[in-house]
């Protein structure tokens, strides 16, 4: 007998706030800004074949890529009070930061479920402070942590864990966000566990069973609903920092009934730079775009990717392999993934898809030797730009959007923790594209370094700039500024540098598109 609409509701509403409750215990005892304040971070529920079945509203290129990293665990031996570590991009992570925690939930000794917790570390060694460095492998991006027992039987494997600390340049603060990681799927086996004992464990499993079959159906009726045909769409990446310029990714869109497939073998062959994406990045960003067209109480799940296919030639900046570098594929070529998806539909749905948004997570990374305390340090953050323009609507400006979920870190924070100054921090006033309905404006955010530091910035959408659709304007393209003793001097989308105190590095982000002729 299946649930009812309601049960399945109830069901929905407890799982969903388990995770989210694990990502409150996350951020409230995350040691770095980059978790308790930026809140780079993602926590879910999976089945025991790694299906998600429930997870937070966090961040959407961590959510969908996390079945990813469960499947990666399944072939170890697994025992009760086990947490598993990764982040291996090439089985099942993302990239090298991003770290993912995992925890069996056995019930009468039988493994039910997983739950799991992903955050982005702002250091995990490599080449540049802030592991986010212009590479050309893999190697050069920090620790590689391919699937292995953080703890056995709910004992820290002390050698391995301390083989992470060694290789960050933060140990201290390292160590303080992987507790904090355990203890959110602690918390999260906790909760799953007093679930099924007050609604038991046949229900519980049902109602994942039935959630994942739900959301499948939602997403046929959504594919149904757009016209049949073949929609094509192509769009570039700026250059990958060592040499390769005007990067393309193409999406051909296939719309048959109520699914869909969505062909990207078009797209550039791997690339020297770090604008590889591995194929769990890529799934993320294309099954993101499906759900946006979804209705709001479709409950986000693994089970759309039941009817959408997504294909990619094999070791290509799409499907990577080790040991390409991937760094900057997680969090840029994601973004152009989107856009051209989005760009595919638009000439089939163009009033439900939005003109193309800032395109760039404008990743900004600094560090070095802190002044105040002696110690190392490094820093990582987004910086938001414009959404673009939506039939009905303007575009939001000052937003992260897409494949970022993130909050900006408050100046006072940055300030009080970190050898640097925010000179200014504004909106970017008439940088959205125009349009019947404009596109968001970006922003502009100034810093100021209090002592030498390294600096590495991975930013796109310098050269071509996000588009408009139905006729609407572009947005204005990013902009990356040295400012040395009055002088001022551009800087290329992708850097690495060394900057004195006293410097200034103004980064000004794009904007969206816009959506429709003016009026």
């Amino acid at each position: 007998m299946t649930l009812t609409p309601f049960e399945l509701e109830i069901y929905q509403n407890i799982l969903s706030s388990i995770a989210e409750e694990m990502g409150v215990v996350l951020i409230r005892a995350g040691f770095s800004p980059n978790i308790k304040e930026r809140r780079d971070l993602s926590c879910a529920i999976f089945q025991s074949n790694g299906d998600m079945i429930a997870q937070a509203a966090h961040i959407p290129i961590h959510l969908a890529s996390m079945s990813f990293a469960v499947r990666a665990v399944l072939d170890m031996e697994i025992n009760d009070g086990d947490i598993l570590i990764l982040n291996d991009p090439f089985r099942g992570g993302t990239h090298l930061p991003d770290i993912t925690c995992i925890m069996p939930v056995f019930y009468k000794k039988k493994l039910e479920f997983f739950v799991a917790s992903r955050a982005h570390h702002a250091d995990i060694g490599g080449l540049t402070p802030g592991s986010m460095p212009l590479s050309i492998s893999i190697d050069q991006e920090g620790i590689l942590i391919s699937p292995s027992k953080l703890y056995k039987k709910r004992k820290l494997n002390k050698k391995l864990f301390n083989e992470i600390l060694a290789a960050t340049r933060d140990p201290e603060e390292r160590e303080g966000d992987f507790n904090a990681q355990v203890g959110a799927i602690e918390l999260g086996e906790k909760r799953l566990l007093e679930t099924i004992e007050k609604y038991s464990l046949k229900k519980v499993k049902q109602a994942g069973n039935e959630l994942l079959g739900y959301s499948e159906k939602i997403m046929k009726e959504v594919i149904k609903q757009i016209p049949n045909g073949v929609y094509e769409f192509e769009d570039y990446l700026d250059n990958d920092g060592v040499g390769t310029n005007k990067i393309s990714i193409r999406a051909k869109v296939t719309i048959n009934g109520q699914r869909s497939s969505v062909d990207l073998r078009g797209s550039s062959a791997r690339v020297r730079g770090n604008l590889n994406a591995p194929y769990s990045v890529t799934t993320a960003a294309v099954i993101y775009v499906f759900q946006c067209l979804a209705p709001s109480s479709m409950p986000l799940n693994s089970g759309p990717l039941r009817v959408v296919e997504i294909l990619v030639n094999d070791n290509s900046i799409l499907n990577a392999k080790y040991p390409a570098a991937v760094v900057g594929g997680n969090v840029e070529t994601s973004q152009r993934v989107v856009d051209v998806v989005f760009g595919a539909l638009s000439k089939a749905v163009p009033e439900q898809v939005p003109a193309a948004s800032a395109g760039s997570m404008s990743n900004f990374t600094f560090g070095g030797v802190n002044p105040r305390t002696g110690n190392n340090y490094g820093y990582y953050e987004t910086i938001a730009g414009g959404m673009g323009g939506r039939f009905g609507l303007d575009g939001v400006s000052a937003v992260q959007t897409h494949m970022t979920n993130t909050l900006n870190t408050p100046i006072e924070s940055l300030e009080r923790e970190l050898p640097v100054i925010l000179n200014s921090y504004s909106i970017r006033k008439n940088s959205g594209g125009q349009g019947k309905y404009r596109g968001g404006d970006s922003i502009v955010r100034e810093y100021k370094f209090l002592s030498d530091t390294t600096v590495s910035m991975i930013t796109e959408r310098r050269k071509f700039a996000p588009y408009g659709i139905e006729g609407g304007g572009v947005g204005k393209k990013g902009k990356n500024t040295l400012i040395r003793k009055g002088a001022v001097s551009r800087i290329t989308p992708k850097a690495s540098f060394k900057v004195k105190k006293g410097d200034s590095i103004r980064i000004e982000t794009p904007a969206g598109g816009g959506w429709g002729k003016p009026k």
